[in-house]
């Protein structure tokens, strides 16, 4: 058979590692603020449109 019988795909051991990890340091944004800036955002660049 195979030798990868260990069960999950090597190139993602990785990623999973790395985003399991957290920085006590790190900057935390709530994800609804980052959809309101995102909606925010895009609005702004409707009316900029408009008027120009």
């Amino acid at each position: 058979m195979s030798s990868n019988d260990g069960g999950g795909l090597m190139s993602s051991a990785g990623l999973v590692r790395y985003f399991d990890a957290e920085d006590k340091n790190a900057i935390r944004i709530d994800p609804k603020t980052v959809v309101a800036f995102g909606a925010f955002f895009g609005v702004l660049v409707q009316i900029l449109n408009l008027i120009l």
